[in-house]
């Protein structure tokens, strides 16, 4: 064989076997247009942007939703505490009548109902309670239940 019939034969199967990829590319690329031409390709990749666009504003909202949600549920009671007592210790009027309760938010703000009971009288004080601490003078029930 003469040198020349070698580069020809060479080139005879380079060409085949580009036209075989050739062929394939076709195929590939026929599948992903999906259609004639490749408008059908870029509708469904504006169609996609358009869904991205509208995925990230409802994303967005829903952040903003549950970030108020998460707001008004720190400001909703989250503990109440009750706590009974007897303030007259050995006198025998009153039992365990009286109560000391805390009716507090997730950050400790609220209020403080207290009940002194006895035979005469019963006498209920409320007090507010910011930081679980009160500008007025806590008994130690409305203490405890403060913790």
């Amino acid at each position: 064989m003469t040198p020349s019939l070698i580069t020809i034969v060479i080139l005879g199967i380079a060409i085949i076997v580009l036209v075989v990829w050739l062929i394939l590319l076709e195929r590939r690329i026929a599948k992903l247009v999906g259609g004639s031409d490749a408008s059908s390709l870029e509708d469904t990749i504006t169609k996609n942007q358009k869904d991205l666009g509208e995925l990230f504003a409802f994303k967005q909202a829903v952040e903003t939703e549950i970030n108020e949600i998460d707001k008004r549920m720190k400001k909703k009671l989250h503990g109440v505490r009750m706590l009974r007592f007897n303030p007259f210790h050995g006198t025998g009027s009153g039992g365990n009548q009286s109560f000391a309760t805390a009716f507090l938010d997730e950050e400790g703000n609220g209020a403080v109902l207290s009940s002194l009971y006895s035979r005469e009288k019963v006498s209920i004080f409320a007090k507010p309670v910011v930081n679980r601490t009160s500008e007025f003078e806590l008994s130690e029930e409305e203490k405890e239940v403060l913790k």
